[in-house]
């Protein structure tokens, strides 16, 4: 499984098995298939390295925290952006969904922890 073009910061299956991302200092997410490892598609939007990101607890979208201070929440089966999550000041290093999925949690650079509702 080969294409960033930068060190790659962080991977993960989704909960659901089917699918694995990898976040990289190449401001991207890819998107692999869990089963095979074969390469389905390239998330960008982000203007600075991604560190995270992770799956919602049903497998359906992606949140990625970034050095560009965004959240980017992405949308699996369209394979688009779908809005973002303001608030940080500075870098973003991690960031969760609830077990529920109704919560997106994060912290930075700016020692900020910060919650989001759907």
């Amino acid at each position: 499984m080969v294409g960033h073009q930068q060190p790659i910061n962080h991977v993960q299956f989704s909960p659901d098995g089917r699918y694995i991302i990898s976040a990289s200092f190449d401001k991207s997410i890819k998107l692999w298939d869990g089963y095979t490892g074969d390469f389905m598609c390239t998330f960008k939007g982000h203007v600075g390295s991604v560190y995270q990101a992770v799956w919602s607890p049903d497998s359906r979208y992606l949140v990625s925290a970034s050095k560009d201070s965004t959240l980017k929440v992405w949308d699996i089966k369209t394979r688009k952006l779908m809005f973002e999550l303001p608030g940080h000041a500075d870098e973003i290093y991690t960031v969760d969904w609830s077990v529920d999925g109704e919560m997106v949690a994060s912290g930075g650079k700016d020692r900020q922890v910060k919650l989001w509702r759907n």
